[in-house]
């Protein structure tokens, strides 16, 4: 178990912290004096926060701002962001109960004595409440499932009816054929020739024989 969590000895200016880095430009090092200078926190908070920072993700250790410092400067992944440090920083809850943003005062100061081990009364307990609730003010724990609740939906193309082939159906088909035969009949006067030549005509093509 964690001996303590992030907190801040005054926990709203984390608000003002949060606000005024949204504003401001992205430096290179997220340093004390970048803080108290740049952001206007004097004393010994703005030295706090410069230390918050780190713990909970938008700081590097070597104090150049993270993916999350940055994404926290965008409208569209503000809150996203935030809820991800918060995780980061405050794992310890998580794991007890990954709700724990949900939490009322009460049940989540209960929440942070049984992750640190601190007493029912503890200063230190109640600061880290408040401080969570402060960053908790800039959170959207729900930004993920949003963003899949407005994913365009996919587009099916209507169906194209299945072709088919035209049939023959040559039971319902009358075909009727039609032909012209010539015949060079051999200059005879024999009656007898004729009447075999279409005979044989008429056994062999008319009747299909």
């Amino acid at each position: 178990m964690a001996d303590t969590l992030p907190y801040l000895p005054t926990p709203g200016s984390i608000r003002t912290a949060l606000e005024r880095i949204r504003d401001a430009a992205t430096p290179d090092r997220v340093t004390t004096d970048f803080i108290q200078t740049k952001l206007a926190i004097k004393g010994g908070t703005g030295a706090s926060i410069a230390a918050f920072l780190k713990k909970i993700g938008l700081v590097n250790s070597d104090a150049s701002p993270t993916d999350l410092y940055k994404k926290f400067r965008n409208t569209q992944t503000s809150g996203a962001s935030i809820a991800e440090a918060i995780r980061i920083g405050y794992r310890e809850l998580f794991d007890i109960n990954e709700y724990c943003y949900a939490l009322s005062d009460k049940d989540l100061l209960s929440l942070v004595c049984q992750a640190t081990g601190s007493a029912a009364d503890s200063r230190t307990a109640e600061l880290t409440v408040a401080t969570f609730k402060n960053l908790k003010a800039f959170a959207d724990f729900d930004a993920k499932s949003k963003a899949v609740d407005t994913m365009p939906e996919e587009v099916v193309s209507p169906a194209m009816p299945a072709y088919r082939a035209p049939t023959n159906n040559q039971d319902n088909l009358g075909l009727n054929l039609s032909y012209t035969i010539n015949l060079n009949l051999p200059a005879t006067s024999d009656q007898a020739v004729f009447n075999a030549i279409f005979r044989s005509l008429r056994e062999h093509l008319l009747n299909g024989e």
